[in-house]
């Protein structure tokens, strides 16, 4: 007999999953293992499936404490899982919840030991350690246990990841996916005339206009004893936890896809780079959160977006609907196989030898930068920010300030709740930072003040003026990426794209150029 306590819900009478589990292994009885973002059934091989296996899910202390995870990330994902196991119990499977002080593979290790005719099969994991740790379980118990493919992606990362290099870029691995799925296709020409609609969509928020609310989700019983967990035992955590708003089912994250797709879509291409203080969703539809653990599909997402256009009432313009499945069938897809094709190399990428510690700010807010402290409000209250404070924002001022991109990294993945290695990792060492020299990203993403002066009300609300150059006074930001471009004029005057502005910088005085460096210093200095 298998007997082993679960570790939840041992107080909530009225689901089915009970404190004792008990299950009678015969020689060659299958069982499936879960990971925590691999939460749909769907993406699973049906003939096993059909075979009603004993499906194992694990409770991974050093996962949650390796690195100081998002308070809220630590809730979502332990919720999010435990409700995907009650569903999975109410379809006719067998449960079995493990708790572990290790890793997730650890815990399976002690299963397989105790229990020599149990056979198991796993999902190729998203993450790298994660992965490293399943192969070598495999390799342990040599015939027992199984992997299939992940099956939560739309490329086949095997088909394309060769091609990750100078020149590929996301614009033509996008255009051959759009031609493989059909979506926005008419026959084999793109819908509308033009593949990319990106210049439609850098519009500034007009200050009138009506952001419509995402409702929060009421944590019930389950949630809330996850808060309570995460409260007393990982009191070390990084964010806020005062609110938890998060869906934790997939019919919950659907509802939410369906309202964004009435209520936010239309409006979601035109404004998709603005900032507004205090503003953290926007027009954005936050659905990478369930997108990331499997309660949606990529798919259906697109699937979605595409029939709010094709409705015959065709509220939502093409622009928005081009743009959103672009960051899902172009974007989401592409930095998936580039994470395949770099890793583990990838991590220890630091192209321009930044060696700076990432500024006590981003752990606390505390600054006189509107931006940067509205951006890491942002995530410490939602363990979010959408992708233009994320790009230009908290990346363009940790490049600007010479932090090392590693340091950068590694915030990322435990700050933002919908964070998994294998996409922020590209987002950041491959894209923001350019830490990577160019595979991914033609050119470093930073900017002056001007930019975010142009799509925020962040400036307005500023100490700083970012009318001002140089000085105590000045936007940091202006110095801080004149100073850039001197540093780094070799990587600008190679690139094409931005070349131009280390003519300009040569133009400049040499009081001016002398006052930028000091500003520069002064201010780094400061951090």
């Amino acid at each position: 007999m298998l007997e082993t306590a679960s570790t939840f819900l041992s107080a909530i009478d009225n689901y089915p999953i009970s404190a004792q589990l008990k299950l009678k292994l015969n020689s060659g009885d299958r069982s499936l293992f879960i990971l925590h973002d691999q939460l749909n059934l769907e993406a699973f091989p049906k003939e096993l499936l059909a075979q009603k296996p004993l499906i194992i899910f694990v409770e991974s202390l050093k996962y949650a404490t390796v690195i100081p995870h998002h308070r809220q990330k630590l809730v979502y994902i332990l919720s999010s899982q435990r409700h995907f196991a009650i569903a999975c119990h109410q379809q006719g499977f067998p449960v079995l919840n493990l708790f572990t002080e290790g890793f997730h593979a650890d815990a399976l290790d002690n299963l397989l030991v105790e229990y020599p005719h149990l056979e198991l099969t796993y999902m190729q994991p998203s993450e790298w350690d994660t992965r490293s740790q399943f192969e070598t379980l495999a390799n342990k118990f040599d015939g027992r246990v199984q992997k299939v493919a992940n099956s939560f992606f739309i490329a086949d990362a095997e088909k394309y990841k060769s091609k990750i290099k100078k020149g590929y870029r996301l614009e033509t691995f996008y255009r051959e996916l759009r031609k493989q799925t059909g979506y926005l296709m008419k026959g084999d020409k793109p819908m509308g005339g033009s593949w990319n609609y990106d210049k439609e969509n850098r519009k500034s928020l007009p200050k009138k206009v009506v952001i419509p609310e995402i409702p929060d989700i009421a944590p019930d019983a389950i949630t809330q004893e996850v808060i309570g967990l995460v409260k007393n035992y990982l009191p070390n955590a990084f964010g806020n936890l005062d609110r938890f708003g998060y869906a934790v089912t997939r019919e919950q994250a659907l509802g939410l896809a369906k309202l964004f797709m009435q209520s936010r879509l239309a409006n979601f291409g035109a404004y998709e780079d603005a900032i507004k203080i205090g503003e953290p969703f926007l027009f954005h539809s936050v659905l990478s959160v369930y997108l990331n653990n499997g309660l949606l599909m990529p798919q259906e997402i697109c699937e979605m977006a595409i029939a709010a256009y094709e409705n015959e009432n065709n509220l939502v313009p093409l622009n928005s609907v081009e743009g959103f499945v672009r960051q899902i069938l172009g974007w989401r897809e592409y930095i998936h196989v580039y994470y395949e094709a770099q890793m583990p190399a990838a991590r220890e990428q630091n192209y321009f030898e930044f060696t700076n510690d990432l500024p006590q700010l981003y752990w606390n807010a505390d600054t006189d930068l509107a931006c940067m402290r509205d951006a890491v409000t942002n995530v410490l209250n939602h363990g979010y920010s959408h992708h233009i404070q994320r790009l230009m924002v908290l990346s363009n001022f940790s490049n600007l300030t010479n932090t090392d991109p590693r340091q950068l990294n590694r915030w990322f993945w435990f700050a933002y709740i919908d964070a998994y290695e294998w996409v922020e990792l590209p987002n950041v060492l491959g894209m923001s930072t350019f830490a990577d020299g160019g595979i991914l990203a033609s050119k470093p993403y930073v900017s002056g003040g001007n930019y975010i002066n142009k799509m925020s009300d962040c400036c307005a609300k500023c100490k700083y003026d970012v009318k001002e150059k140089v000085g105590d006074k000045a936007c940091p930001f202006n110095y801080l990426y004149w100073h850039f471009v001197d540093q780094h004029r070799e990587s600008f005057a190679e690139n094409g794209r931005v070349s131009l502005m280390v003519n300009t910088y040569d133009k400049k005085t040499d009081p001016d150029k002398q006052a930028i460096r000091d500003s520069a210093i002064k201010f780094i200095a400061s951090l």
